[in-house]
C-alpha cells in the first residue's frame, strides 16, 4: 500500500503537469472555479488554537498556491498564503478574517506519515503533523473514490455526504457545500483522507498545545473546522469570486 507521501506527491505532480499543458479538467464550467490538491481541514490544539492547511498544486484562476488558516482563542481567524490573497482563500474567506497576507511557506516530508509545515522560515510558525490510515478512512476513501463525477456535482449529495461523513469520522459537524464567507457557494470533493494522528505546533515560539476538540466547534460561513485533524485529497470548486 502506497504511503501518504507517494500519493500525494504523484498527485501534486500530475495538477501540476496538467496546468502547465494547459488541459482544461474534465467538468469544469464557466460558472466554477476549481482547486485541486489537498489540505488539512483543520487542527483543534488545547491552547484555544486552531491551525489548518491547504496545498493546491492547480487553480483554474491563477498559479497553485499553499495557505496556512490560523484561529487563535478569541476566535479571530488570519490566512498566510503563497500567492496574492485575491488569488487564494480569502477570495472567497475574506470578509471573515481579521488579517490576510502573502508569507513563505515551505511543507518538508520528514518520511512517509509525517511532515512539517513552516511559516516565514518557521519563525511565525513551525507545525509538525503525522498521518494514518484507518479502517474508518480507508472506507471513506473507497466510497469516495468510486463516487461518480456527476454526484460530486449534485447539491443534494454533497449534503448528505457531509452529514454522515462528520459523525463517522468522529469530526462533529461538516458541510461539503454551502456559502462561503464572501458569499459563493462551495463544494468539496474528497477522494482519499487521513487522521492527523499526532501534532505539535510553536507560534512565534510559544506551544500551542496538544491537538484537542475545541468546547464549541468554529465555523467559517456554512464551512464547519473538523474538530479532529483530517488530511483530504481531492478539489475545491466556488462560484466566481473576486
Amino acid at each position: 500500500m502506497q504511503s501518504p507521501q507517494a500519493l500525494l506527491e504523484a498527485a501534486e505532480r500530475a495538477a501540476e503537469r496538467f496546468s502547465a499543458e494547459g488541459v482544461t479538467e474534465v467538468g469544469l464550467t464557466a460558472d466554477e472555479e476549481r482547486f485541486t490538491g489537498y489540505g488539512v481541514t483543520g487542527v483543534p490544539f488545547s491552547s484555544g488554537y486552531v491551525l489548518a492547511l491547504r496545498r493546491f498544486a492547480a487553480s483554474s484562476i491563477g498559479p497553485g498556491y499553499t495557505s496556512v488558516w490560523i484561529r487563535d482563542p478569541a476566535g479571530a481567524w488570519s490566512m498566510h498564503g503563497t500567492v496574492d490573497p485575491g488569488l487564494s482563500c480569502p477570495r472567497y474567506f475574506g470578509t471573515a478574517l481579521e488579517s490576510a497576507s502573502t508569507s513563505r511557506i515551505s511543507l518538508t516530508w520528514n518520511d512517509n506519515n509525517a511532515f512539517t509545515v513552516d511559516l516565514d522560515g518557521g519563525a511565525v510558525l513551525h507545525w509538525e503533523l503525522t498521518l494514518r490510515a484507518t479502517k474508518v478512512t480507508r472506507f471513506m476513501s473507497a466510497v469516495s473514490g468510486a463516487v461518480p463525477h456527476r454526484l460530486w456535482r449534485s447539491r443534494r449529495f454533497l449534503e448528505a455526504m457531509g452529514a454522515v461523513a462528520g459523525p463517522l469520522l468522529g469530526a462533529g459537524r461538516l458541510r461539503l457545500t454551502g456559502r462561503a464567507p464572501n458569499g459563493q457557494r462551495f463544494g468539496v470533493r474528497p477522494r482519499r483522507m487521513w487522521f492527523v494522528t499526532g501534532s505539535r505546533a510553536a507560534l512565534e515560539g510559544h506551544d500551542l498545545g496538544m491537538p484537542t476538540a475545541l468546547p464549541v466547534q468554529d465555523k467559517l460561513g456554512d464551512f464547519w473546522v473538523p474538530q479532529r485533524g483530517i488530511l483530504m485529497m481531492g478539489t475545491a470548486v466556488f462560484e466566481p469570486g473576486g
